[in-house]
């Protein structure tokens, strides 16, 4: 007998506001991210980015430009130039798909020649035929594995160059081992910076890298890193990253990044400036808090209007209105994000209370 006060608690029981909460909020951080050149693939990947505590990096093209050059040619043979030398690696190298084998070969101002039988070994280098020649390129344990030792003085003058945060190519020649090359990559000028601003938001930097542990060492500190792990093949960087999740996000460069590491991600930064990753983790913070209070101001804002419902306070144009208006307030406020920005004061907010 109470049609009026039915079709009022009709009216006011459906949870527009409830069911728009998450949606509006994730779409709104989608769109911020995207003016910031971060493209996501997947809305939840923002909601697991919020609970992250560590975020792995790798060095070359990541934390530096992923342009190493090539500082210093060294070559153990009497019967082989430094110029010969680094024209046979260059060569050797001229088909690798290693950041660093590329480098060799790209920063050789000779002409090369023609690399044969080449071969990838990952995790370790090259090897290749060369002008009759077979030679071997890429780290110790490459050298080692084919039973090739390292002159105390070659080692000596390696380490030197680790101490400097360069990374060593050996190489040998037939078998004897035939000297070195030093490669020097880049920090990116933002790349402190950004980590500083990561451990202000709590989130602990990790740095993985095949480089030698002395190379890892004077990079990380560099960037004040407490966690690395150096000498990593593939297969390790993967051990440790599966040791870490709880929830994980693939983030990976747009630019420098390979083409299936892209496609696997579930974030692309489209323009290769990590610069930007801070903000991403504090939107998705805010975007998680921003959810929170739209779920619950909507189911307040239901209960409040059901129980009016029911007393016969509310009438159905009332109710209608009050109903709508809490959708609005729900799409207004995840609408913010889209102008939120994260200020200096907030990016080390936490930083200054744990200080405390």
């Amino acid at each position: 007998g109470e049609i009026i006060r039915a079709v009022t608690i009709l009216v006011v029981f459906c949870p527009c506001a409830l069911v728009l909460a998450t949606p509006t909020a994730i779409m709104a951080a989608i769109g911020k991210a995207t003016k910031h050149g971060f493209l996501v693939r997947e809305g939840d990947a923002l909601e697991r980015l919020a609970a992250v505590k560590k975020i792995s990096f790798d060095k070359t093209g990541t934390l530096t430009y992923g342009t190493p050059k090539v500082v210093l040619v060294h070559s153990a043979l009497p019967s082989l130039s430094d110029n010969e030398f680094y024209r046979l690696c260059a060569t050797a190298e001229r088909y690798s798909e290693y950041p660093l084998g590329k480098a060799i070969t790209r920063c050789c101002q000779q002409e090369t020649g023609e690399a044969e039988n080449f071969q990838m070994v990952p995790g370790r280098g090259v090897s290749a035929c060369v002008d009759g020649k077979t030679l071997l390129a890429g780290n110790a344990e490459l050298l080692a594995e084919h039973r090739i030792a390292i002159p105390e003085e070659a080692a000596k003058a390696a380490v030197v160059q680790f101490s400097q945060g360069c990374t060593v190519a050996y190489a040998a020649v037939d078998g004897v081992f035939a000297g070195f090359l030093a490669l020097s990559d880049t920090i990116r000028e933002d790349s402190a910076g950004m980590i500083n601003r990561l451990s202000a938001l709590q989130v602990q930097p990790v740095l993985l890298t095949g480089d030698h542990q002395n190379a890892a060492a004077a990079i990380a500190a560099q960037l004040h890193i407490g966690e690395v792990h150096a000498n990593c093949l593939p297969e390790d960087k993967l051990a440790h990253i599966r040791a870490y999740q709880a929830a994980d996000v693939g983030i990976a460069m747009g630019g420098v990044g390979s083409d299936i590491a892209v496609d696997a991600a579930d974030i692309a930064l489209v323009d290769d400036e990590v610069t930007e990753l801070p903000h991403l983790i504090a939107l998705s913070k805010r975007m998680m808090r921003t959810i929170k209070l739209n779920i619950t101001f909507s189911l307040t804002l239901n209960f409040i209007a059901i129980v009016l419902a029911i007393t016969g306070t509310l009438n159905p144009v009332v109710g209608a209105l009050v109903h709508n208006a809490g959708s609005v307030l729900v799409i207004t406020n995840s609408a913010l994000l889209l102008k939120w920005r994260q200020t200096a004061s907030q990016s080390f907010a936490s930083a200054d209370a744990k200080s405390v």
